[in-house]
């Protein structure tokens, strides 16, 4: 299991360094990249807000103050990433999450706590940047509470060599099946992400289809 200390001592990254040094961002361009996205940031006083749709939900790693379930207009999941590390080999290559333009998806958001929120994105940034596969956007997030967040989420790059335009359940769930790496399978994830949505009563279609199929497929 990813754990923060891997990501904080740079374990984490050894996974990638057999990949093609295009793709492989250094701390360097990690640190250029969110620096451009905190300027693109809009102007706002509710502190910084990451929208998870994935493993944050129940492996957030991160040191925030609040945590709520919420709804993101305009996105839906998409497992389109290939992933040949963590879960996944260049032999045996899986598939990992993103969003994409859609109706509205379930997740959870969470406050970034002001005086670490720097170090904290670094952190993030490592974790979901190694190879600068997801676009880093803002967009608004409404909590069940009612408030609206200008909260981040790491979309899908339509541009970047590991996209997969073909993210049907078809496609997805034979690759899912065989997948797995040094922090577990591919099923796995899946699985857990169906699980940990449905238990919320935030269950998202195209997931529990595809969690169908995996189950379908593994022993």
């Amino acid at each position: 299991m990813l754990t923060r200390k891997l990501i904080e001592s740079g374990a984490y990254l050894d996974h990638f360094r057999g990949l093609d040094p295009a793709i492989c961002w250094d701390d360097e361009r990690q640190a250029r990249s969110l620096a451009e996205t905190l300027a693109a940031a809009p102007s706002q006083d509710t502190g910084i807000w990451i929208f998870g749709y994935g493993s944050l939900i129940w492996n957030p790693m991160l040191c925030f103050d609040e945590r709520h379930w919420a709804t993101l207009p305009g996105w839906q999941r998409s497992f389109s990433l290939g992933m040949v590390a963590g879960r996944g080999s260049p032999e045996q290559p899986g598939r990992m999450l993103a969003v994409q333009p859609g109706d509205s998806i379930r997740g959870v958001a969470l406050r970034l706590i002001g005086a670490q929120a720097h170090d904290e994105l670094r952190l993030l940034w490592r974790r979901e940047m190694p190879t600068g596969a997801y676009l880093p956007t803002w967009d608004t997030a409404v909590l069940d509470d009612g408030r609206r967040v200008v909260s981040l989420v790491f979309a899908a790059n339509a541009d970047h060599p590991m996209h997969a335009v073909d993210s049907s359940v078809a496609t997805v769930a034979p690759l899912v099946a065989a997948a797995s790496g040094p922090y577990g399978s591919n099923a796995e994830y899946v699985l857990r992400l169906d699980d940990e949505l449905v238990a919320a009563r935030a269950t998202d279609a195209y997931v529990h289809s595809l969690a169908s199929a995996v189950r379908a497929l593994t022993p």
